[in-house]
């Protein structure tokens, strides 16, 4: 499924949101944050309500750094149809941060998103250039059990492909 141009603004960037994203590994839930990524969030729970992120997979996966998910094509390449602008992070990448993946131009947001596996910020990892939306807050034993899958030579010959399907059943969120 995509779209023609980036969705409108559903969100109320002052209430509070929730994500429990159910895979095949167990739950996460993260709090989102709307009054820091507003267009983040609100791409997110757009897409989440739509069901855009059920049945797929995590496509790329690095120990110690991410995995990464997202893309329906499953390839790393595809996304919703539009692009938006990166937010700045307002605060670190640490163990759990929910964070847009982009093609490393502006304005280049989409539907993929990663997970963070270590404080990247601090080991000066990851430079401030992905929108920072959300924060695990529960699922830790989940978040061990993805970063754990192996990982094989991906299409480009980067160790990330994941040897075993780390699949997204489902995205609720919550909000209020």
């Amino acid at each position: 499924m995509t779209y023609e141009t980036y969705p409108e603004m559903q969100i109320d960037p002052e209430l509070p949101y929730t994500a429990v994203v159910t895979t095949n590994l167990g739950q996460m839930t993260f709090e989102l944050l709307p009054a820091e990524a507003p267009l983040a969030v609100n791409n997110f729970v757009v897409l989440a309500r739509n069901r855009y992120y059920d049945g797929v997979v995590f496509h790329r996966l690095i120990p110690r750094f991410m995995a990464q998910s997202g893309d329906p094509t499953g390839l790393g390449t595809g996304g919703p149809g539009y692009s938006f602008a990166i937010e700045p992070p307002r605060r670190a990448y640490v163990r759990g941060s929910l964070a847009m993946a982009n093609t490393g131009r502006p304005d280049s947001n989409g539907s993929q998103f990663f997970i963070v596996f270590d404080d990247l910020t601090a080991l000066g990892r990851l430079s401030p250039d992905y929108s920072l939306f959300g924060q695990m807050v529960d699922g830790e034993d989940t978040l061990a059990k993805i970063e754990a899958v192996p990982v094989g030579r991906s299409g480009t010959g980067e160790m990330s492909k994941p040897q075993e399907t780390i699949t997204i059943t489902s995205i609720e969120i919550r909000d209020g």
